[in-house]
């Protein structure tokens, strides 16, 4: 039995124009091709095709997964890898999401007593968070992501955990500031973005157009937004607007 291309576009949630440039790339070539040009797939691209989207949904490239497919041989002994991974993934996604909700609770609370947060034990902010990740979080800006990835490949959790404590303090100090009315181009909050600005740029030059993309990316990156609102309803776009404005004052 076999399907063509749109019954396994329709099955998968993968377009049509996706498989085909699988097929392309000889990542997913089709069972066949019909009399009419259109491909049709069998069981086992499906699985083939099973195992393709666990892994981009893993973070794996492309290429990455080329390599992977073609050093397979059964089909069992690839999906139990799969499988470990995934277990691996869902204890990360717990992890953190346990982490953003103990901040999301200590927010709330600082806020009905009318107190700044205090955080008792600091390091369970960054449960489920790795070195490895700073360059996955990067990877719109390719260039930053390279050095951000050549500096996590030598650092020790300590230093990501303090990386980290240092941007989770960023992003709640913006909150405050935004939970206090203080619009995106205020001087306070404009402070925090110079301090943003000047730690990115210890990394390499940035250009004020890729700046801007950055601060978009604060709501168009689905991690990062998830990221910025688990500390505040309405903080990506506030530092959105941040970083637009310093860029737009500061930079020019």
């Amino acid at each position: 039995m076999d399907w063509p291309i749109s019954e396994v576009a329709r099955m998968s949630g993968v377009t049509a124009r996706t498989l085909r440039h699988y097929d392309e790339t000889g990542l997913l070539p089709p069972a066949r091709i019909g009399a009419n040009g259109h491909r049709y797939y069998e069981e086992h691209q499906l699985l083939l095709l099973q195992q393709i989207l666990v892994l981009r949904a893993l973070g794996v490239g492309l290429p990455e997964i080329g390599r992977i497919l073609s050093a397979q041989v059964d089909e069992v002994d690839a999906l139990r890898g799969h499988h470990r991974r995934l277990l691996a993934e869902r204890d990360r996604l717990d992890a953190l999401a346990a982490t953003v909700s103990r901040t999301i609770a200590a927010l709330e609370q600082s806020r009905k007593d009318g107190n700044p947060m205090t955080i008792n034990r600091p390091e369970n902010l960054f449960e489920g968070i790795q070195p490895s990740h700073y360059a996955e979080n990067m990877r719109d800006f390719p260039e930053l992501a390279e050095e951000v990835g050549r500096r996590a490949a030598t650092m020790s959790q300590a230093e990501a955990d303090a990386g980290h404590r240092e941007r989770t303090a960023q992003m709640i100090r913006l909150a405050e500031l935004m939970a206090a009315g203080h619009p995106a181009d205020a001087d306070p909050v404009q402070a925090e973005i110079d301090a943003q600005y000047r730690a990115l740029t210890r990394l390499r030059t940035v250009s004020v157009e890729e700046y801007r993309a950055i601060g978009r990316s604060c709501v168009d990156n689905d991690a990062w937004r998830t990221a910025y609102e688990a500390i505040a309803p309405g903080l990506a776009a506030y530092q959105r607007d941040a970083i637009e404005a310093y860029a737009a004052t500061r930079l020019r």
